[in-house]
């Protein structure tokens, strides 16, 4: 473990461009002086037959991409690179069905959710839940090519575009109960063992992200949802990840693990110093593999 100035470990931040996000990690870590790489993966080449050699004692992974973050992390974790977060959790939170089976594999109260793999079945699993349900990518963000289902004529429509699509992942339908909500979600942060921090998302739309315009307010994290949502992220591997909650009819349901979060919205609203919490943790790490 090699140091940089004031004892700390030297931190490699893996980004596609510096967003508002990563230029508040950027100025929290340097606030610290601590010894910062900016590392940009369009310019990077990873050797796979042997260690990287990229100057630094653990990675904060920012990828935009998500296809580009999982591979760079699974070359970085088969070499044994410190990095935040794990190929493990790119991997599960990248595809909502492994999310899902991992939320169930540890009884973490999840949605009803089918797969299929034709469109016939695909219909058969939309009926068995009953209308209205909710199709989605079993890879994507930011709420999009998500669609709520009201009835067998737009069942219909919906699988057939997605059979014509052609993609393999197309092919494979994710079809979820509609959760009524009151007209908002919870998203929590949970950082290591702890949820820091959490907001309502308050839209008139069904789709609540803010990155669709819903509206942020704070969300008191009550021993129960702190306790879901930690058990949430253990269930996909921990780290620092984004936890998207329904306020169902019967309790709290996690619908969602996200783990390249954005956080711009929420820090003035809860009053919580996000990148703080996450440079934090990414010390932590590095400390803890020397």
């Amino acid at each position: 473990m090699n140091s940089g100035s004031g004892g700390y470990p030297r931190v490699g931040v893996l980004l596609s461009r510096v967003r508002v996000e990563e230029k508040l990690l950027l100025a929290e870590l340097e606030s610290r002086r601590v010894e910062t790489k900016i590392i940009d993966d369009r310019e990077l080449v990873l050797p796979v037959e042997r260690k990287p050699d990229l100057g630094v004692d653990v990675i904060l992974e920012r990828c935009i991409q998500h296809g580009t973050a999982l591979y760079a992390l699974a070359v970085l974790d088969t070499w044994g690179v410190p990095t935040v977060n794990r190929y493990e959790v790119a991997e599960i939170c990248g595809n909502k069905l492994l999310t899902t089976m991992r939320l169930i594999r540890d009884s973490v109260p999840s949605p009803r959710t089918r797969v299929a793999f034709t469109p016939e079945s695909a219909l058969t699993a939309i009926e068995e839940l009953g209308y209205p349900v909710v199709l989605k990518p079993l890879i994507g963000s930011w709420g999009r090519l998500i669609s709520k289902v009201n009835d067998r004529e737009a069942a219909e429509a919906i699988v057939e575009h997605k059979d014509v699509l052609g993609s393999y992942l197309h092919s494979i339908y994710y079809v979820q109960e509609y959760v009524p909500k009151p007209g908002r979600d919870i998203r929590a942060f949970v950082v290591g063992d702890e949820a820091i921090c959490a907001i309502y998302r308050y839209s008139d739309h069904w789709i609540t992200n803010t990155a669709r315009g819903g509206r942020a307010e704070n969300c008191p994290v009550t021993p129960q949802l702190g306790e879901l949502c930690v058990r949430a992220a253990r269930a996909v591997g921990g780290g620092v990840v984004a936890i998207d909650v329904l306020e169902g009819p019967e309790g709290l349901l996690v619908n969602e693990v996200n783990y390249t979060m954005e956080f711009r919205n929420s820090i003035d609203t809860t009053g919580v110093n996000i990148p703080a919490k996450i440079v934090d943790y990414v010390l932590e790490v590095a400390r803890a593999a020397r």
